[in-house]
């Protein structure tokens, strides 16, 4: 189904309308965008006059949705057609009877300890190599390492503040004694008064300079090749989620 933006004046009125209520909501870029494309969709679909849809019309397009979108889209473009309605229209949700597929439970491959250890060892950016050695020894999610401020490092009490994690929540995690002293040894490098792992688009011996965090997509992009290099063959999560590494941060710690 389209997601380009529909040429419609009433319609662009309602999507910037959407949009600032998406951002007074405070909800997280990955769901404004989630929302955003959601009504883009069913804008698409509908012809632009989406602002009184009836129940039938709507489980017409959920059903075509969900045979070539997965279930998540569906409930995405359903969550966001709701805050559409209720924010934005000022209107009277009714709750569309949709049926949930049957639930099905898949397990990611994760690396082994000792992988994990070959990965820290053939990583040659020295940023890139903290990073990995951090995120597993703490427990983090990708977009947690990058995150991460010098503030946020508590050395008194060995712990570590994560801000703004899932579910719009903080939390507070150990930190192990070793992972502390790779931290100082690396920021001695850069330097950096505020990120922790700061670009490297000018080099460590200028991050300083930088007013951004490493970049997604090259730490994922150096992960894989570093895995391909190693020949490891697993179909698996680099960056697991906090309770999939919890061997490495307890074997580390």
């Amino acid at each position: 189904m389209n997601t380009t933006m529909p040429e419609n004046p009433q319609f662009n009125k309602y999507y910037r309308k959407h949009q600032k209520c998406l951002k007074l909501n405070g909800l997280q870029p990955k769901t404004i965008e989630a929302y955003s494309r959601a009504i883009r969709r069913i804008g698409n679909y509908f012809d632009c006059r989406i602002d009184n849809l009836t129940s039938d019309q709507l489980l017409d397009y959920f059903n075509e949705l969900l045979d070539s979108h997965s279930w998540s889209a569906v409930k995405l473009d359903l969550y966001g057609l709701k805050f559409f309605y209720t924010k934005v229209l000022h209107k009277t949700w009714d709750d569309i009877p949709l049926i949930k597929p049957p639930k099905t439970t898949r397990i990611p491959d994760i690396l082994s300890i000792e992988q994990v250890d070959q990965v820290f060892a053939a990583t040659n950016k020295l940023s890139y190599k903290v990073f990995f050695f951090t995120i597993y020894s703490l427990g983090l999610r990708l977009g947690e390492g990058i995150k991460l401020t010098v503030g946020d490092i508590d050395s008194l009490n060995m712990r570590v503040h994560i801000r703004d994690a899932k579910g719009n929540k903080d939390r507070l995690v150990p930190l192990p004694e070793n992972t502390l002293r790779v931290l100082k040894k690396f920021w001695t490098v850069h330097r950096h008064p505020h990120f922790i792992f700061p670009s490297r688009k000018r080099g460590l011996k200028n991050a300083h300079l930088v007013d951004l965090p490493l970049e997604r997509g090259g730490i994922q992009t150096a992960m894989k090749a570093i895995v391909r290099q190693l020949g490891i063959k697993k179909n698996f999560m680099p960056f697991p989620a906090p309770q999939l590494c919890n061997a490495y941060a307890g074997s580390r710690g």
